[in-house]
């Protein structure tokens, strides 16, 4: 017999690594009724190619000249029935592994992919959901089985049952049209949340992309936004300090 699935969630990160040169980093997905996914990877297909546009979006190549296809992309994710959520974590090198975080960094981000998940004015009890993220290197398999062990630990602590996300699925982003429209906004955010938007020598079309996203969304990138937002959510992510003595 096969699941029924309620929602398709696609999950990208970005800085994600834990000592690498970036301060923060951002975790997110697009959601969309897995009844629609057809119609929309089709709209999407569609605009690219009225706009003549590569196959993949991704923040870190776009192009000066394509900022009405890029506008038309985030027209359509704003027209039609897709969410999206993030997790934008600022001063990550303050984040104490040893104290909250089982000792190590990718606990954290298992944390970081439950507490994404687990949008507290949604309810995920009801129905199974498909969870697709971007393959980031060569632990994938491992990475799935523990982040579906780590999600039932917490659903049966917290609701005493399994967790709804049941089914989970590593892809390439260009093989989908959803992961890069995560990647996309994912990138805006970080863009924006580390200041690039101020230097001299900044993208124009990064710059143009973000002050789009403000105006759709009503929201600065940089900042969470109202937690019962349901289209376009940022939850900003506060890291507990101590002050030493």
């Amino acid at each position: 017999m096969t699941t029924a699935y309620q929602h398709n969630i696609y999950i990208d990160e970005s800085c994600h690594l834990e000592n690498d040169i970036h301060p923060l980093m951002c975790i997110g997905y697009t959601k969309i009724a897995s009844k629609d996914y057809v119609l929309y990877k089709n709209e999407l297909k569609k605009i690219k190619l009225k706009y003549k546009a590569p196959t993949e979006i991704k923040w870190n190549k776009l192009s000066n000249n394509r900022l009405p296809f890029y506008k038309a992309i985030i027209d359509f994710f704003f027209e039609n029935n897709i969410e999206f959520r993030a997790i934008l974590v600022k001063n990550k090198a303050q984040l104490d592994h040893s104290k909250f975080n089982r000792g190590d960094h990718n606990s954290f981000y298992y944390t970081l992919v439950f507490l994404l998940l687990r949008n507290p004015w949604v309810n995920y009890l009801e129905n199974p959901h498909k969870v697709v993220l971007d393959i980031k290197d060569t632990r994938g398999k491992e990475r799935l089985t523990k982040l579906d062990k780590r999600l039932n630990e917490e659903y049966r602590q917290k609701y005493n049952r399994d967790s709804p996300f049941n089914f989970f699925q590593h892809i390439r982003s260009d093989e989908n049209e959803f992961l890069q429209l995560a990647d996309f906004f994912i990138g805006a955010i970080t863009y924006k949340a580390r200041g690039l938007h101020l230097l001299a020598t900044s993208s124009q079309v990064k710059k143009d992309i973000v002050a789009y996203l403000e105006q759709k969304s009503g929201y600065q990138l940089d900042d969470g936004t109202a937690p019962f937002e349901e289209k376009f959510n940022i939850f900003d992510f506060q890291i507990q300090t101590q002050n030493k003595q």
